[in-house]
């Protein structure tokens, strides 16, 4: 059977860029950029995207289209005989499945806030009764499960269109649309009376209180962040490497990647401290700050049901893009591993989706009582820490090792692929740091991690 391949290059830059473009840009960086010393976390976030992320992002892409398979498949294919690294591609797949377990969740959270607003349901509503609507919805097994439901029919149904028809067209209208309402939403932020302490606030480098969390906890931080951003390790950038022709250098198509990523992130704080610094409420952390926070806030400024329905709209889409781009990585593995068609391999997992999304919609009511890492956790934090601390980041090492020792696939063959094409070139100089200090530094992230 033929390789699907991309229409375009836009189409490829844009769906990888909307598999990193997640919920995660829009609430956690902004608010860790705040804790940590505004411009100076961001420098350092830079920098380790530059020294960290990217690197590796060139790794998986030259393993995807070097093999033109999926994570299982292309280990197997690219591996010397009797080597073991195709069972990464095992841990890789279920890495994929336990992000949607409660990906598609936070997703339906974020649709039916947009339903919320776009009827008017919050108008009127008092600081209590905003917050009283939160728990209302992770209350009701009902309504989360509609909109997991909806979520999950709808990527589906998208994918099954295949890549150029269905997931790439679809990412560009999607991305194109994102890309639009984050612009108009910066802008209203930025020129809300009293927005430019929320901007001085965000952007000034702050070594004072860069000092106050700790040096080392700030650099830490940006490390993190940097290397997250990019949802590297679970073969979801592989899948797309395994769609493009040779025609561009890993690198350059990697550095896109990363600048589109790093610019929603970077606008989601141009809307989110201006306009929390003009209603002179603090940018607290993560959930409160998008559920109930910010419809607060949508509630006391002009116009306020409309920019609160395209946030809502603009939130939906970034969890949107990344459910189509791991989707497409899920459905093609059934195709590679079993032989299906992709009809097949959508219908059948279209059901596996929905059900092992389930106990995520359970653990915020019916088994509300199963708190798996202490007092007040739920399913999703124990789906999210084994994603984010152990699957992503050991994944990413695995990628590594593998394309950097002779044990593997091997740093000349690495380099080649990533170097066929037009673009920017990887030095051979960058041998001695992929090979003796990515590693270690990958190393360190993930015990911080589990610690």
């Amino acid at each position: 059977m033929e390789r699907e391949k991309f229409g375009s290059r836009m189409g490829f830059i844009l769906l990888s860029a909307g598999c990193a473009i997640g919920i995660g840009n829009v609430w956690r960086f902004p608010y860790i950029a705040g804790m940590y010393g505004g411009g100076m976390f961001v420098l350092f976030y830079l920098f380790f995207l530059a020294a960290m992320g990217i690197p590796v992002m060139t790794m998986e892409f030259a393993v995807g289209r070097a093999s033109r398979k999926s994570i299982i498949k292309s280990f197997s294919k690219l591996e010397k005989p009797g080597q073991k690294w195709h069972l990464h591609g095992y841990l890789g797949m279920a890495g994929n499945y336990l992000l949607m377990m409660f990906y598609t969740t936070v997703a339906g959270w974020m649709l039916y806030y947009f339903y919320l607003m776009l009827t008017g349901k919050f108008t009127g509503k008092d600081k209590t009764q905003v917050s009283g609507m939160f728990q209302e919805m992770l209350e009701s097994p009902a309504v989360l499960t509609a909109v997991m439901v909806i979520i999950v029919v709808a990527g589906i149904l998208i994918c099954s269109f295949g890549l150029q028809k269905g997931v790439e067209r679809m990412t560009k209208i999607m991305m194109s649309l994102l890309l639009l309402i984050i612009i108009v939403l910066a802008v209203r932020g930025m020129t809300l009376p009293g927005g430019t302490e929320g901007l001085k606030f965000y952007l000034l480098p702050d070594v004072q209180r860069m000092r106050d969390v700790g040096i080392l906890e700030t650099i830490t931080a940006a490390m993190n962040q940097a290397f997250f951003t990019l949802s590297l390790g679970i073969g979801a950038m592989a899948i797309f490497g395994s769609y493009i022709d040779k025609n561009r250098t890993l690198l350059g198509e990697s550095i896109n990647i990363a600048i589109l990523d790093t610019f929603v992130a970077f606008a989601s704080g141009l809307i989110i401290f201006p306009t929390c610094f003009a209603f002179d409420i603090s940018p607290d952390m993560g959930p409160s700050l998008i559920f109930i926070t910010l419809p607060n806030i949508f509630n006391h400024m002009a116009g306020g049901r409309v920019w609160g329905t395209l946030f809502f709209i603009f939130m939906t889409f970034a969890a949107f893009s990344t459910i189509l781009a791991v989707f497409e990585n899920i459905i093609s593995c059934g195709m590679d591993l079993f032989h299906w068609s992709r009809k097949k391999s959508c219908a059948i997992n279209l059901i596996a989706l929905i059900a092992l999304s389930l106990p995520c919609v359970f653990g915020y009511n019916i088994w509300s009582a199963f708190q798996p890492l202490g007092e007040g956790s739920t399913i999703l934090d124990l789906e999210d820490f084994l994603v984010s601390n152990v699957i992503l980041p050991v994944g990413s090492l695995i990628y590594l090792l593998f394309c950097v020792t002779k044990y593997g696939w091997g740093f000349e063959k690495y380099h080649k692929e990533a170097n066929t094409g037009e673009g920017i070139k990887i030095p051979t100089g960058i041998r001695v740091y992929v090979t003796y200090i990515l590693p270690v530094l990958l190393i360190f992230l993930i015990i911080k991690g589990w610690l």
